[in-house]
């Protein structure tokens, strides 16, 4: 059972993380769209379903992005409306900056006898105008749904530069987080310093750790690679490379990632940090979707 996973702080959380349809689409397709994602999950063996709540990230970096934005469904409404046949718990991200105080209280809101997981996600960038801050939105959920079981992001290529990203979830724990999921690690050796340095804070100061489940996303083009690239994603030279030369990249990407999580999961094992698994695609093209299943 995940909540009791999450509050055990146990390791081998495994979640796959979709995506919902495009807003502008009929809602014949939407249906359609729901009904691939019910087939290709129901059979899999996890934990939970991520589903995902998109914002535009233009504030974020100057150059274009690869793939235009386009607004999605509402995940909760995704959820509740479409996938409802998946009996697995669903986490709900929300990027918090885009809704209203009283729209966000309205989101939130306990539901009788459900169990309710979410996670929230602050602005992409400084220079981003949001509605509701982040630090706001933990005050809400406090005070509106203390029983939600709330999650935030880690970003451990964050810590290359600034060598705080441990300090900013232990500063999210003190405000509700009970696990965290990553963007998508290619990077090794910053994740491995980024969970050095959450272990021997935590260590030190006396500090429970909670489960950090780690973002794998098949690449299986160039294109993708390029959108990766631009969301932020660090992905080493030589890791690049191999992956712009290889003959089959989606293959070679699966391996990479597999091998990714092995080194982390042999890491966080000997030091006793909780650790999970979440498997996500960040295209829409059939063979990449489908290499999440592998």
């Amino acid at each position: 059972m995940l909540k009791q996973k999450i509050i055990n702080r146990e390791s081998g959380i495994i979640t796959y993380g979709i995506t919902p349809p495009k807003k502008n689409n009929t809602e014949e397709k939407i249906k359609e769209i729901s009904q691939k994602h019910i087939e290709r999950i129901k059979g899999l063996d996890i934990d939970g379903l991520v589903i995902y709540d998109l914002q535009d990230e233009k504030d974020r970096i100057a150059e274009d992005r690869p793939f235009p934005f386009m607004e999605t469904v509402d995940p909760q409404t995704y959820s509740e409306n479409y996938l409802n046949a998946l009996k697995i718990p669903k986490i709900i991200y929300r990027s918090v900056g885009k809704y209203t105080p009283d729209e966000f209280i309205h989101l939130i809101r306990p539901v009788p006898g459900q169990d309710a997981f979410s996670v929230f996600v602050g602005a992409a960038s400084r220079n981003q105008s949001v509605l509701l801050k982040l630090s706001d939105a933990y005050k809400i959920s406090q005070d509106t749904n203390p029983d939600l079981v709330l999650g935030g992001v880690a970003i451990p290529e964050r810590h290359m530069k600034n060598t705080d990203e441990h300090l900013r979830i232990i500063g999210k724990i003190n405000k509700g987080c009970k696990y965290f999921i990553t963007q998508a690690v290619y990077n090794v050796e910053a994740a491995k310093d980024f969970l050095s340095d959450y272990y021997y804070y935590s260590k030190n100061n006396n500090l429970a750790m909670v489960p950090i489940i780690f973002t794998l996303t098949p690449c299986g083009s160039t294109k993708t690679l390029e959108f990766m690239k631009w969301l932020g994603i660090s992905i080493p030279r030589w890791l690049e490379n191999d992956l712009m030369n290889s003959e089959d990249i989606l293959n070679k990407s699966v391996s990479l990632s597999k091998s990714i999580f092995n080194e982390l999961m042999e890491f966080c094992l000997e030091k006793g940090i909780p650790v999970g698994c979440n498997i996500e695609s960040v295209s829409v093209r059939k063979v990449e979707i489908e290499a999440q299943l592998i």
